[in-house]
């Protein structure tokens, strides 16, 4: 963080220093939540939760060489208290990012946004030192914890902002206000809780409503294959740059294909020029990722040669997130349990086939081992469904279903679309997934796992690569 002064951060944040012998001392290091990445110079902030309530690790913290806590009560060592934790932790970051030189840069949607985000992280960071979202942590804590890790040397802040009804991304972007903003798509993720699609696009949409004025180089970079995105245009007076597949894009791709294995290869089209780009990521749908992080290098005076090393040099950062491992046996686990919605459900199946293309010729099969998506309200049924359905229309060797009533689901989606016998099975949890797959697996197999992050699958994952000793993150072709 910008180094500040416990009286500066207490005058910023309306708080009552307690304890503090000398106000003029200076936060150098990390603003953190959690005790165990304190480091001298920290400012500890002290969230009451279900469970822990952070005010107790206070004396640790600060005998650990925390600068301070900011808490909500006093707790014995030097702390600034306010009456509300959260809320000061917002204002410290909107202070500190008015204070910084950098240019930030704010994306969301419905599927894609972590992908994304580190795509884009990993080609601004070619140009200037770059600060940016870790995992997902895009909520109104991990927001600005995430901002208050810039410097005066940071040139970018990319950061991923979520959102569970309307009005969260407002609140996000007056914490930390964007100067470009990115809209990757309108899906079905968290439906059950906004009500339908032109919800979230409302919610969605009110972070490019909040972007500068073109003329003091604000910048929204729509979409152009979504219209409820595309409509977006209309909601902001910032510069509008489509991406997509469409000929109207700005920057677009051309001659998408697969390559062996899954990866995705596409011509590179930007107002300045062309260049092939090769991704090191799996799935077709990673080009949308990919031409959005392009549309905000361009913007921001890369060339498109150096757009497109950048993006085909480009891996996966957050885990669980189309994580491939080819085991010394010769078994090849797609872990991509992070989270699922319908959108990133189909995309990994389509990304699964094609890795299966190879497999398939030489003996191997593809499995789906695959559980609930939850928050889908009323469209549960049918969205499970069509995903069992698809697995089955994608001639997937295996579709495992591991879970209750949603699991049950797509078992039945695969039963009506023809997949009969032994093609899927339905298990009740992540333990009898792993079992049968210890005893059917074989070589040249390719197996998915995927569901939302409340179903815990990446277990079955980690099991199946702990039999024969590989480690997630020995990810093949890094």
């Amino acid at each position: 963080m910008i180094a500040l002064s416990l009286a500066e951060i207490a005058e910023i944040v309306g708080g009552q220093p307690y304890d503090i012998p000398d106000p003029s001392v200076r936060v150098t290091g990390p603003v953190v939540r959690d005790s165990r990445e304190v480091v001298p110079g920290s400012l500890f902030v002290a969230f009451v939760g279900a469970r822990v309530d952070g005010h107790d690790y206070a004396a640790d913290v600060v005998a650990a060489g925390a600068a301070a806590v900011l808490a909500s009560r006093p707790v014995g060592v030097p702390a600034i208290v306010v009456d509300d934790v959260q809320k000061a932790l917002g204002a410290l970051a909107r202070a500190v990012v008015k204070r910084l030189g950098a240019t930030l840069v704010a994306l969301t949607g419905s599927a894609g946004k972590t992908s994304t985000k580190d795509l884009i992280a990993q080609v601004l960071r070619r140009k200037a030192p770059t600060v940016f979202t870790p995992g997902s942590l895009n909520n109104e804590i991990g927001l600005p914890l995430t901002a208050l890790s810039a410097t005066d040397e940071t040139g970018f802040l990319v950061l991923e902002m979520g959102a569970r009804g309307i009005g969260h991304i407002r609140y996000l972007t007056e914490l930390t206000p964007p100067r470009i903003g990115v809209v990757l798509n309108v899906g079905t993720a968290h439906i059950g809780e906004f009500g339908g699609r032109e919800q979230i696009a409302e919610a969605k949409g009110e972070l490019v409503e909040t972007l500068p004025p073109a003329a003091e180089g604000g910048i929204a970079v729509l979409n152009a294959d979504d219209p409820l995105v595309r409509a977006m245009s209309a909601r902001t007076e910032a510069r509008v740059v489509l991406f997509g597949e469409s000929d109207e894009a700005d920057v677009r791709a051309e001659n998408v294909r697969l390559m062996p294995g899954g990866r995705p290869a596409f011509l590179l089209r930007t107002p300045s020029g062309c260049s092939d780009v090769t991704l090191r990521l799996y799935g077709e749908h990673h080009v949308s990722n990919a031409l959005a992080a392009a549309a905000v290098a361009h913007e921001l005076g890369m060339s498109v040669d150096e757009i497109a090393t950048a993006l085909s040099e480009a891996g996966t950062l957050s885990r669980w997130r189309m994580e491939v491992t080819e085991r010394p046996d010769g078994v090849t686990v797609v872990n991509d349990a992070y989270n699922a919605n319908p959108e990133s459900m189909r995309a990994a199946l389509r990304a699964l086939a094609a890795m299966g293309t190879a497999a398939q010729a030489a003996g191997g099969r593809t499995w789906a081992v695959l559980g609930p998506m939850a928050e889908l309200g009323d469209e549960a049924l049918a969205e499970h469904d069509a995903v069992g359905r698809l697995a089955v229309r994608l001639n997937v060797s295996k579709l495992v279903a591991v879970g209750g009533r949603e699991a049950s689901w797509l078992q039945l989606g695969a039963y009506n679309e023809g997949s009969w016998g032994e093609e899927s099975v339905h298990v009740s949890d992540a333990q009898a997934a792993v079992d049968l797959l210890r005893r059917e697996l074989r070589p040249g197999d390719v197996v998915l796992v995927k569901a939302s992050r409340s179903a815990g699958l990446e277990r079955i994952a980690e099991a199946l690569l702990a039999d024969t000793g590989s480690t997630e993150g020995q990810v093949a072709g890094r």
